[in-house]
């Protein structure tokens, strides 16, 4: 079990996120460097660890031979070929790696998402209270056999990461990796928006995020916030719209889903097991929950 005596506590670590935050926002690489430190300074291929508590547990927990031996188990399981079926369980194996091409897993990235005050405006339109860090999430090195998958990781009460899914296809690293010194990316769950903040302008990097944006090229984060708390500001947790069990399912315009999006499988016998099993629950509701949005939309 990790020592977590020296940890610090959940809202030590919120002021500190925030402070992290606005640094990495507002200033140079060579600034950020020299208010934080060499031994605290982001590396070049991973701009916003800064804003990562606790990152070392999170590059522990990406290496660990427990997360490599279940990403091999999902590796050797078949995509599976439809959404809201049973959870595929992996056969347990002594050496789940053994025979598969070599591969490593990529160091984690931030993964964030706007944050519930932003949507429902009680909050300003600021960096620091748009977006929150919600999980952690790292990609292959390489292609096995083909496939790709992403590794998600969620904090563990007290400090620390714990394996929370692992899941087909890169797309979610790929856009947490986009983030450079002095922007940062976010996304909008709701809509599978990806997008890029520099400063105070929210920039979109995927087809979903323009339509977001009603096909603007950038908008101010205020605007932003206006678009989003019309999209979702009646539909919050307590809201009516959430007491008829239509929450947390927004989709004005329903496609059908792509590879990053397959359903995570469980991993038999290993530790990850009922983090797995749960990312896979989760998805399914909030799959089911957009399309009662969309039937009363519709209807």
């Amino acid at each position: 079990m990790r020592d977590t005596s020296g940890t610090r506590t959940s809202s030590e670590r919120a002021g500190s996120r925030s402070s992290r935050l606005s640094i990495v926002l507002a200033l140079s690489a060579s600034a950020l460097l020299s208010v934080l430190g060499p031994a605290h300074a982001a590396p070049a291929k991973d701009p916003l660890p800064a804003d990562i508590p606790d990152y070392q547990a999170a590059l522990d927990a990406v290496k660990s031979p427990a997360v490599r031996n279940a990403v091999c188990r999902f590796l050797r399981t078949p995509v599976p070929t439809g959404v809201g079926g049973p959870v595929q369980t992996i056969p347990e194996t002594a050496e789940p790696c053994q025979g598969l091409p070599v591969f490593t897993i990529k160091d984690p990235l931030a993964l964030n998402e706007i944050t519930p005050e932003f949507v429902a405006g009680t909050s300003q339109p600021l960096p620091t209270e748009a977006v929150k860090l919600t999980q952690l999430v790292s990609s292959l090195s390489a292609t096995v056999n083909g496939r790709n998958a992403t590794v998600m990781l969620a904090p563990t009460q007290g400090g620390g990461w714990h394996l929370a899914a692992v899941r087909e296809g890169d797309s979610d690293a790929s856009y947490a990796a986009k983030a450079t010194v002095g922007t940062l990316v976010f996304t909008e769950p709701q809509i599978r928006g990806w997008y890029q903040l520099k400063l105070t302008t929210v920039e979109p990097l995927n087809e979903q995020a323009r339509q977001g944006l009603g096909g603007q090229a950038s908008v101010s984060l205020s605007d932003y916030q206006k678009l989003v708390k019309a999209r979702y500001a009646d539909k919050q947790p307590g809201s009516e719209y959430d007491a008829k069990g239509y929450s947390s399912g927004y989709s004005p315009q329903h496609k059908e889903d792509d590879d990053s999006f397959s359903a995570p499988l469980l991993a038999g016998g290993s530790g990850a097991a009922l983090a797995l099993v749960g990312g896979a629950a989760a998805l399914r509701r909030s799959r089911r929950r957009s399309r009662r949005l969309r039937d009363a939309s519709t209807g």
